[in-house]
């Protein structure tokens, strides 16, 4: 016996391993499981959400204008369902959460992404006008200043030494 003959899908490439109850084979049971574990772990290197959104969360740029504080984060594959952006005085909070589950041939596969990113939002933004728009798979967040935060803005002038 040849060690393919031993793999499910090795033997005959068109057709996939029947499945039989966990009951009857406690071996294929601890291979699904450990199937899992490994699709979990390699999933994390995967482009973000097309991909990972769990080995250190999607790509997020921060940046400040004079107008207002702009945070985008790449969220392909997600819906705007998915995402939930909560602002307060100091913290702004963005979650994204999205579950697949396929059914075919009496295998069921199920994923789950999640991410939560907490980005600290600083004195003189105006929560209350924040404002979020998802388009493309980019979700990007504007924090509008206060009128007083624009005015205390003072531009300083880089002189060569």
């Amino acid at each position: 016996m040849a060690f393919s003959d031993l793999i499910p899908w090795g033997r005959d490439r068109n057709r996939m391993a029947e499945r039989r109850g966990d009951d009857d084979n406690p071996l294929m049971s601890l291979q699904r499981d450990l199937n899992s574990v490994f699709e979990d772990f390699w999933g994390r290197f995967d482009n973000p959400f097309g991909g990972s959104l769990t080995a250190g969360g999607p790509r997020t740029d921060i940046s400040e204008t004079d107008e207002a504080m702009l945070v985008s984060v790449d969220l392909p594959g997600l819906d705007d369902k998915d995402i939930e952006v909560n602002v307060t005085d100091d913290m702004l909070t963005i979650r994204g959460e999205r579950e697949d589950k396929i059914d075919k041939d009496g295998f069921t596969s199920q994923s789950r992404r999640s991410f939560h990113r907490m980005i600290p939002v600083p004195p003189g933004v105006d929560a209350d006008k924040a404002d979020a728009e998802f388009k493309r798979g980019v979700l990007t967040v504007t924090l509008p200043k206060t009128e007083e935060a624009k005015a205390r803005v003072k531009r300083i002038e880089v002189k060569s030494a």
